[in-house]
């Protein structure tokens, strides 16, 4: 599916890579879900979060927190408070270190809280996307605190393209614990 680019479509791709994300947790094995991630041995994956997560809470924790971003963001700035998206002492340069917080500020979150968590983030951000027209999400200059880029881009990158990558990270796991046995 390419990228949205209208309200329905936001709406649409969203609940959709949600559903299949759903889907594919739902059919982890114990054997895969009790494996800690291990992608060290597959040189095409250097980026940061091949080596931050370890298992599947830390993936919805990762999701969580960028709905918490979006939520935050579109809340302060609705309600006058001019906020970034990318809170400081942060940016768009080191928002790597942003996601290693994350990380370690839910090392004791249960997986089981961390699914509650995602599921009701979810439900926030879907709710909020709906409350905006096609034309605040996916047209430029609407909200000056948005910048050159649509605010329904965000919220395609913290949904749908955002767990596309967890949907994508879950199957290599499993690769990677079937190759094992």
């Amino acid at each position: 599916m390419s990228r949205p680019t209208t309200k329905s479509d936001l709406i649409m791709a969203a609940e959709e890579n949600y559903k299949k994300l759903n889907s594919l947790i739902s059919n982890l094995t114990e054997d895969e879900l009790s494996t800690p991630f291990d992608f060290t041995k597959d040189d095409k994956k250097k980026e940061a979060h091949w080596r931050r997560d370890q298992n599947l809470r830390d993936v919805l924790i990762h999701l969580y927190e960028w709905h918490q971003l979006i939520l935050n963001w579109v809340n302060a700035n609705q309600n006058g408070e001019p906020k970034p998206f990318i809170p400081s002492p942060y940016n768009w340069k080191t928002y790597g270190e942003m996601n290693m917080g994350f990380w370690e500020k839910h090392q004791k979150t249960s997986l089981l809280e961390s699914k509650e968590m995602l599921n009701k983030s979810h439900e926030a951000v879907m709710s909020l996307a709906a409350s905006l027209t096609n034309e605040e999400l996916f047209s430029k200059h609407v909200f000056k605190w948005v910048g050159e880029s649509t605010l329904g881009s965000y919220f395609v990158s913290a949904t749908s393209s955002h767990y596309d990558w967890a949907i994508k990270k879950l199957k290599a796991h499993q690769k990677n614990v079937k190759n094992k046995r």
